[in-house]
């Protein structure tokens, strides 16, 4: 090969590698674009994608930014929905309770705790329970009904704590005060008389005298009741000198009671009296025993207490609540409790009353 024709080849090989080196060059120069390109690709998408994202946020917080008449309408929407769940559920619980035949008045009592339900007149009252009265502290389940319908009160040992208790009128007859003693009867209260619901006048109850006799000599505590019709105060002050005079040949260690109950007559003297002129002959029996150093207590039910009387003026005074059934209903403070008016004594012929008895008179005039 001449000299001309190899350095002629030399140059080709030499413009072959620059060539190479140049591809080489512009490879790698085309492989960090396209590396670029695909930063910016991955970039611009990860920035949509934060966009999208606060774009989210943003309407999010759009969603919560209410204005007074939303946050309104939205709470009246809230508040039906509650009352719609509420009312279902007193719906069904007041199905269930009429389906096992619960009275009126009782499935009422349960529906309103916060009050004291009354059924009188035709009527029912609610009377809220009020916070500055004395309530009792008696634990309810604890009043126990025994075999023989006799109701006690017991601690959480099971020990009673009551006293077993009646009260009689001429209604009882004639007494066997020996076999009461005997059948467990701690203390009767007595009707020492009544004021007639006509003509007013005051009258001894025929079986007074022997009913304290048989009660002392059998070792039988005694309380007293006047059945009263006093329309006031001053009538209600005879009415308690009345007893007064008749109680005093006898020891009575339980409490002078004023018995105040509606006589259902529309043409009794009384039928027309106010609530507060019913107090306020309360009052002045109760204030008239109390003066003669007798212990003074009102009777009644649920009518007397919460109808007929103010029972914050009435407070001061012991209470005797009647109201027949197996649990008691009432808030407020009472000392005794008449459960059932067709109780079976030993030596009473027929119905007597009977008593549950949460405080020792004769205990406590010791």
């Amino acid at each position: 090969m001449s000299k001309a024709a190899k350095k002629n080849r030399r140059k080709q090989q030499i413009g072959l590698i620059n060539n190479i080196i140049f591809s080489l060059i512009t490879l790698a120069a085309l492989t960090g674009c396209i590396v670029l390109v695909l930063q910016n690709y991955s970039l611009r998408n990860e920035s949509q994608e934060v966009m999208s994202r606060l774009k989210e946020i943003e309407d999010i917080q759009d969603e919560y930014i209410y204005t007074q008449a939303d946050l309104d309408s939205y709470t009246r929407e809230a508040v039906l929905t509650a009352e719609e769940k509420e009312r279902e559920n007193t719906l069904n619980e007041l199905k269930q309770m009429m389906s096992t035949g619960d009275s009126t008045v009782s499935v009422l009592r349960a529906l309103f705790p916060e009050d004291v339900v009354v059924s009188a007149d035709g009527a029912y009252s609610f009377f809220p329970i009020e916070e500055n009265l004395k309530k009792h502290d008696y634990v309810y389940d604890h009043f126990i009904a025994q075999d023989d319908n006799e109701i006690v009160y017991t601690d959480d040992a099971g020990t009673v704590l009551s006293i077993k208790g009646i009260d009689v009128s001429k209604h009882q007859g004639k007494i066997d005060w020996k076999r009461v003693s005997e059948d467990g009867v701690s203390y009767a209260f007595i009707r020492a008389g009544y004021r007639g619901s006509s003509e007013g006048k005051l009258v001894e109850d025929e079986f007074f005298a022997d009913n304290m006799e048989g009660t002392a000599d059998n070792g039988i505590q005694a309380g007293v009741y006047f059945y009263t019709q006093a329309m006031t105060e001053e009538e209600a002050r005879e009415e308690a000198r009345f007893l007064l005079d008749l109680i005093e040949p006898y020891e009575v260690t339980y409490p002078v009671v004023l018995d105040l109950e509606e006589t259902g007559s529309d043409s009794a003297r009384t039928a027309n009296m106010t609530k507060e002129e019913y107090t306020k002959a309360a009052i002045a029996f109760c204030e008239t025993i109390k003066e003669a150093g007798y212990t003074p207590m009102i009777y009644g039910n649920l009518k007397t207490f919460m109808i007929m009387l103010d029972m914050e003026q009435i407070e001061e005074y012991d209470k005797w609540f009647a109201y027949y059934d197996t649990s008691v209903y009432f808030p407020y403070e009472f000392a005794i409790w008449q459960y059932s008016s067709k109780g079976k004594i030993s030596g009473i012929t027929g119905n007597v009353d009977l008593n549950v008895g949460m405080k020792d008179y004769a205990k406590d005039s010791e």
